[in-house]
């Protein structure tokens, strides 16, 4: 079985810590975050991946490399914008058969044998893997008949039209023929412009409510990375060492890193390699990324900080702050909630950091 991946975006809403670094590749607790989709793929027997590049295409080969977790792995380029459609076509040579489609942003342990076998039975033309999230008034619906044949797709519903939970995961099986329908070289959504005119034509949607989670955001990123180190998804392994206690106060601590004696790691927190951390510092619920130095009497909360970034003594980084790779924080700062601080940015002792400073 093959899988197409959808990789090209430039992850513009995890800035900065995507402006130099794809987002396909970003450590996800000290793995780049396209490893977990290969090891769950892997466990429902795809062997081949081709993935689909657009922004800074040559680091995802350079990360990644022609084989991972047990599968092959093929590239394409997508050198301008195709939209989902268009890139699967731009990958039309590689794909011999019945294949899966994926977005390439989504953590999830979703049984995908079970979608392939439901598509078989079905002998559908294609198939929507459905899934639920708490609010579903800002996506798509997608309406059914009771065996999961497609009926309608619903865009931006009023709030009496919603009736369902369910909305598109962004996982497909497709057959083939699918890709005759697709102009090449254009930009082309299969949601909006392909999958409504396959409606009567065999096109179903299934349901599945393990575990899914687009990290596309920081919050989401965080919570990706506290949902891994608790072990709410079947991750296919991660890389340690956590926390003798494991759960929720457990610690994944990269090779390399050294953590004074007085400081305090509160968890679920993951540390890249090649870390210090000072004494007396507190971190805790956040990540830092390889190569970080947190100065004496310092708190990092429920923050990320990119690769090779210094934060000086007495800094205070506040929840849901960014700091880019690269960055410098002077001694005594606070960096307030929600803040970005852009790659490689030097900010002096002293002063608070607020959103508009960044």
């Amino acid at each position: 079985m093959q899988a197409l991946i959808l990789a090209g975006g430039e992850g513009t809403r995890l800035r900065p810590l995507t402006s130099t670094t794809p987002k396909p590749v970003i450590p996800l607790v000290n793995r780049p975050f396209l490893t977990y989709m290969f090891d769950w793929l892997h466990r429902h027997g795809v062997n081949e991946a081709i993935i689909s590049c657009g922004f800074l295409a040559g680091k995802v080969r350079d990360v990644l490399g022609d084989e991972s977790c047990g599968l092959r792995l093929r590239y394409i380029d997508e050198d301008t914008p195709l939209g989902t459609a268009g890139a699967i076509k731009n990958g039309e040579r590689f794909l011999d058969r019945r294949f899966l489609a994926l977005n390439g942003d989504v953590l999830t342990d979703m049984d995908l044998t079970a979608l392939i076998k439901f598509h078989e039975k079905n002998e559908a033309v294609g198939t929507i893997a459905l899934t639920p999230v708490a609010d579903p008034s800002n996506y798509g619906l997608v309406r059914t008949r009771e065996d999961g044949e497609i009926l309608e797709f619903l865009e931006k519903p009023e709030p009496e039209q919603i009736d369902t939970d369910l909305i598109n995961a962004g996982a497909y099986v497709l057959e083939h023929d699918v890709l005759d329908m697709i102009p090449e070289g254009e930009n082309v959504s299969i949601e909006r412009q392909i999958f409504p005119k396959l409606v009567g034509k065999g096109l179903y949607a299934w349901e599945d409510r393990n575990y899914w989670l687009d990290i596309g955001t920081p919050e989401r990123y965080l919570q990706a990375t506290y949902d891994i180190i608790e072990e709410r998804i079947d991750s296919g392994g991660v890389t340690g060492p956590f926390g003798s206690d494991g759960g929720k106060d457990a610690i994944a601590i990269g090779s390399g890193t050294e953590v004074h004696p007085s400081a305090r790691l509160i968890g679920p927190a993951s540390i890249g390699s090649g870390c210090k951390v000072g004494p007396d510092t507190v971190i805790e619920r956040a990540v830092l990324l390889d190569g970080c130095l947190i100065g004496a009497n310092s708190l990092v909360r429920e923050s990320v900080i990119g690769v090779g970034a210094r934060v000086g003594e007495e800094v205070r980084i506040e929840q849901d702050a960014v700091v880019g790779s690269g960055a410098r924080i002077g001694s005594g700062r606070v960096v307030s909630s929600g803040s970005r601080i852009e790659e490689g940015v030097e900010l002096s002792e002293g002063a608070v950091v607020g959103k508009s400073d960044e």
